[in-house]
């Protein structure tokens, strides 16, 4: 089966999609990624003696992970239940996604070198030591770019859903599969509380992580929500159909 073409992926498949010579299997890619992050990780908490920031790391690397399976699992689900052309451009072609990564990164820069500094005792000086190793302090924020990547992914993922679910009509075939797609992106949401553990003394960090999640899930309902309401009324204009 021929790869999608650009438009019909998000940006993360279309940068994988374009390196030459690179064609492994996904379950491979996934390891490859985890894998080399966590490799890093460890290797950078055993050097400096930063294993307070190890059991952070490999949540937020694992999160990265699961982003991706999870990227991958909604772009197939979509293109599976030939869409309209005008709904896979705005999922995909629009690169969204890319828009509200940035500006997660961002206001997460923001909080770690602007605000939270004003209370004394920091987030980044908790993970890295007072003194943060360059090499450790890149690794973390690669890290966090690739999570604050998968979050915007997750937002925009619930609201064009939401979207679809109200204008379009699916049928239903199609409104299975979609729900399937709802589902996964409300599972990755719910994943990303994993976080909250190490935002407890950061309340301003875990209240955006948990709006998140809840912003996420509760759209992600409505568009689950509508799929039904218009399931009832495509089958109730069937069975009145002569």
């Amino acid at each position: 089966m021929s790869s999608p073409e650009f438009g019909q992926t998000w940006t993360y498949e279309s940068i994988i999609n374009a390196l030459p010579g690179v064609d492994i299997p996904e379950r491979v890619a996934f390891a490859i990624q985890f894998g080399l992050f966590e490799v890093g990780l460890l290797v950078f908490a055993a050097v400096y003696g930063l294993w307070d920031g190890a059991l952070a790391g490999t949540v937020a690397v694992f999160l990265a992970t699961a982003g991706s399976f999870e990227m991958l699992r909604i772009s197939k689900l979509v293109r599976r239940a030939d869409m309209p052309d005008s709904y896979e451009r705005l999922v995909f072609g629009s690169s969204i996604e890319v828009v509200l990564g940035v500006l997660a990164f961002c206001a997460l820069l923001t909080y770690l070198f602007v605000l939270d500094p004003r209370d004394g005792s920091t987030l980044l000086t908790g993970l890295l030591g007072e003194n943060p190793p360059i090499p450790a302090a890149y690794l973390a924020l690669l890290v966090a770019w690739d999570v604050c990547y998968r979050i915007g992914t997750g937002w925009w993922a619930s609201v064009v859903a939401l979207w679809r679910s109200v204008n379009y009509p699916l049928g239903p075939d199609r409104r299975r599969v979609m729900r399937r797609a709802d589902l996964e992106t409300m599972g990755f949401g719910l994943l990303q509380l994993l976080l909250v553990p190490f935002l407890l003394d950061h309340a301003v960090l875990l209240f955006a992580v948990v709006g998140h999640v809840v912003a996420v899930t509760v759209v992600t309902g409505l568009s689950l929500l509508a799929l039904s309401v218009r399931a009832q009324t495509e089958d109730h204009a069937t069975n009145l159909s002569p």
